[in-house]
């Protein structure tokens, strides 16, 4: 599974929920890309804090407008 979470028109303050219970219905080999409108790098560093090891994180598109980052669950 590989889907678009487009997150550049919710509210700040939602966008980090929005990513997260994207990410809790992934199975291992499963994926999403995101996509923001500035660098989610505090993002990533929150996925290797609560989900280390579990995570892929691949940028296929970094700005100046737009990011684009394939984020996928591995086996633990």
């Amino acid at each position: 599974m590989s889907t678009e979470l487009d997150v550049r028109q919710e509210p700040p303050a939602r966008r980090h929920q929005l990513i997260f219970e994207t990410w809790n219905r992934l199975t291992p080999g499963d994926a999403f890309e995101l996509v923001n409108d500035h660098d989610p790098k505090p993002l990533y560093y929150q996925f290797a804090a609560e989900h280390g090891g579990q995570f892929e994180w691949e940028p296929l598109e970094e700005g100046p407008e737009t990011w684009r980052i394939r984020i996928a669950r591995v086996a633990a």
